[in-house]
């Protein structure tokens, strides 16, 4: 006996295997969560660091080497107390903050940098906010155990290893300096360690600036991911966002029925219902004491204006049959309008021809 194989497509339909909607991106970028790889801002501040080493390196050793002047020098021969103390160390805190102050600039300036080039503007406070669940230790020993933290230690270590083979690389490079290093003067060898380590740093940021690229890449492939949605969520969020088909249609027929029952209460003070005769019916009243030109207080297609034109019958409301003015009424005005210029005359004639029949003029 052959059997049948049965698909059921609602399972497919929770695969989350469609892009994220604009709504969703937005949604995710309010609690914080975007494609952020932490390799590029390190990478930058690293960068920055070298940079400001390499142009201010010769004045931060002018100043580290005039506290060193001052300590043994004025200080040496204080007296300790009290008073003395405190002039000794605010004035080390002072020298101190010159050299760290610029430092620290830099390195909020360009993590910053490093930070912006990736997500730009964004502030969410969603990320700070208290969470049970990053306490739980199952859900923590997930986390360190998951194929994601693997995948994070084998990017440490090829970060090592790369950057630790071209630092040997720079340092075998300059192996025969180094080794004649001793024989040499104290200005020229600190010359040189200087220039060899803002070589270290320059070859070491390029690389982590590469890998942060690749790195950023990658993170990007999770964070699309990551936000996929289901066809089902796709449905979800244009129901919430649009509102529920359904819901709209009742609304609209509640709508509806709301203004064919205000026009029906409104109806037996018109003067006459000109028609198609089926398709439209038009109601009209005028009042010239009170009124500068004819209103429409009625009007409806097609099921709407038989319903209008029974109602009409009811009231003893003189119905007229004017297929052109009909439709020109119907195309031009709403409930509640004022007769355009244009149909004045026609309408005109029409409530001149009603008044002659209900004997109000000659």
């Amino acid at each position: 006996m052959q059997k049948r194989l049965v698909l059921d497509l609602q399972f497919f339909a929770g695969e989350k295997t469609e892009k994220a909607t604009p709504q969703k991106r937005q949604e995710s970028k309010r609690k914080g969560q975007v494609a952020k790889s932490p390799e590029v801002a390190a990478a930058m501040i690293m960068l920055g660091g070298v940079l400001l080493l390499y142009f201010t390196g010769g004045w931060m050793l002018d100043q580290i080497l005039a506290m060193f002047r001052i300590n043994l020098t004025q200080f040496f021969n204080w007296d300790l107390t009290p008073a003395s103390t405190r002039t000794l160390l605010e004035q080390m805190a002072f020298e101190g903050l010159k050299i760290m102050v610029p430092m620290a600039l830099i390195g909020m300036i360009f993590g910053f940098f490093g930070n912006y080039i990736q997500i730009g503007p964004i502030f969410s406070t969603d990320p700070l906010m208290a969470k049970l669940e990053r306490i739980d230790p199952i859900k923590g020993a997930k986390r360190i155990f998951s194929v994601r933290a693997l995948v994070e230690l084998a990017k440490s270590l090829l970060k090592i290893a790369i950057i630790g083979t071209a630092a040997f690389l720079v340092l075998w490079a300059s192996k025969e300096e180094l080794f004649l290093l001793s024989q040499q003067s104290v200005p020229h060898a600190l010359s040189f360690v200087g220039g060899l380590v803002v070589k270290l740093g320059l070859t070491a940021s390029i690389i982590l600036l590469c890998l942060a690229v690749l790195d950023y890449m990658y993170q990007k492939y999770e964070f699309e991911k990551g936000i996929k949605m289901s066809k089902q969520d796709i449905k979800d969020e244009y129901k919430k966002s649009e509102g529920d088909p359904l819901i709209k249609q009742k609304i609209k027929e509640k709508q509806r029925q709301m203004s064919m029952n205000r026009m029906i209460q409104d109806l037996p003070n018109a003067d006459v219902l000109i028609t198609n005769p089926t398709h439209y019916a038009i109601a009209i009243k005028y009042d010239a004491e009170t009124m500068e030109a004819p209103q429409v207080i009625a009007m409806g297609k097609d099921h709407l204006a038989l319903k209008i034109k029974e109602k009409a019958k009811e009231l003893d409301i003189v119905i007229m049959e004017n297929k052109p003015l009909a439709r020109a009424l119907y195309a031009q005005v709403e409930v509640g309008d004022y007769v355009p210029e244009d149909l004045f005359m026609a309408v005109a004639e029409v409530l001149a021809y009603i008044y002659r029949l209900k004997g109000k003029i000659s």
